[in-house]
């Protein structure tokens, strides 16, 4: 059984059709890459895995069963935006994850803070906004969560801290566990990469083993990409 299976997805707002037609599967144990320009349509296909948005048709499946309840329970969602509320401590957003999730790992959370080099009684506010995305981070990835979607975790963080982030993605999530990382920043991901989506307006242009990709073409994932799309 795959873990996520999309069958014949479209989604439209205000009569523009932004999904059109997304079917792709996802098998356990897998980090996949889904690139794409600005625009293109990942976030919006994020959401609807997350049970976020509703979907024009199709359906999207969790380990067989339509996303709801069961979903959320296994899938662990980092959004593009700053969600948290900035008049929390960190200590405070620690525990309430610790109380609404019963995969959070509230040791491993401390121990990325410590990492990361954030301080638990830090008030979010006081915070700059690539600490809050790392803190968002460490939220995410302290879930023993079958899957982990991640939607443009390297957008506000400075090059020099890209490497760290993914190594801090690469080395806490459940073995078995999958994660999908949506991003146009091809060149920092991709080394972590086992598979590729290519979406471009509202569709699947491309779905490859990295690995396979990279010698049919003797290219690098993101000369690959711009050669595709011309960037």
């Amino acid at each position: 059984m795959d873990l996520l299976e999309i069958k014949n997805l479209t989604k439209s707002f205000d009569n523009k059709k932004i999904l059109k037609g997304i079917n792709l599967k996802i098998n356990s144990g897998k980090i996949v890459g889904l690139l794409g320009k600005n625009g293109a349509g990942k976030s919006t296909l994020i959401k609807i895995i997350n049970d976020l948005l509703i979907p024009d048709s199709g359906k999207v499946l969790f380990e067989g069963k339509e996303i709801g309840v069961y979903s959320k329970e296994h899938i662990s969602y980092l959004p593009e935006r700053t969600y948290l509320d900035k008049s929390m401590k960190v200590n405070d957003v620690i525990n309430f994850f610790s109380d609404f999730y019963k995969d959070f790992d509230k040791k491993r959370a401390y121990a990325l803070l410590k990492k990361l080099d954030l301080d638990a009684d830090s008030r979010i506010i006081k915070m700059s906004k690539g600490m809050q995305e790392k803190l968002q981070l460490i939220l995410v990835m302290s879930r023993d969560a079958s899957l982990y979607v991640l939607d443009e975790p390297l957008s506000g963080v400075d090059p020099a801290t890209r490497d760290y982030i993914l190594d801090t993605i690469l080395s806490n999530f459940k073995e078995g566990a999958s994660i999908i990382i949506s991003t146009h920043l091809i060149s920092d991901v991709e080394r972590i990469l086992d598979d590729v989506v290519f979406i471009d307006n509202g569709k699947i242009v491309l779905s490859s083993s990295a690995d396979e990709l990279r010698k049919k073409e003797k290219a690098s994932i993101d000369e690959v990409f711009r050669r595709m799309f011309k960037c």
